[in-house]
């Protein structure tokens, strides 16, 4: 199970991907990028009808590959960026995962602890 931390780097993909790759194929996409596909972060991709999420990064040892695959609709956000990656907050994952719309959470970045 990964772990979405707020310590996390997160880089999403902008451009949908064929998702008949595996984690070798997104590994591949992510050197496309000119990016370690080891580098410790999480690389979040979507299929061209945006019914699915995949995510890989390297914890150290391997690669973890999840997948969201929502049983009705699509997810409704996607940045429309000219970069190929566009950085991503933990809490903005969060929200994107539950097919939310991160640029409209009103979420902290952080919480004071008393």
């Amino acid at each position: 199970m990964i772990q979405v931390t707020p310590q996390m780097r997160i880089l999403l993909a902008v451009n949908p991907v064929d998702f008949r790759k595996g984690i070798d194929g997104l590994a591949g996409a992510v050197k496309g990028f000119m990016m370690d596909p080891m580098s410790g972060y999480l690389f979040v991709f979507r299929n061209r009808g945006s019914t699915s999420l995949k995510v890989i990064c390297y914890d150290g040892q391997g690669f973890w590959c999840c997948q969201k695959r929502l049983s009705k609709g699509r997810f409704k956000f996607w940045p429309k960026e000219k970069e190929t990656l566009t950085p991503m907050a933990a809490h903005e994952l969060q929200a994107l995962l539950w097919n939310n719309d991160p640029e409209k959470m009103n979420a902290p970045m952080w919480k004071k602890i008393r």
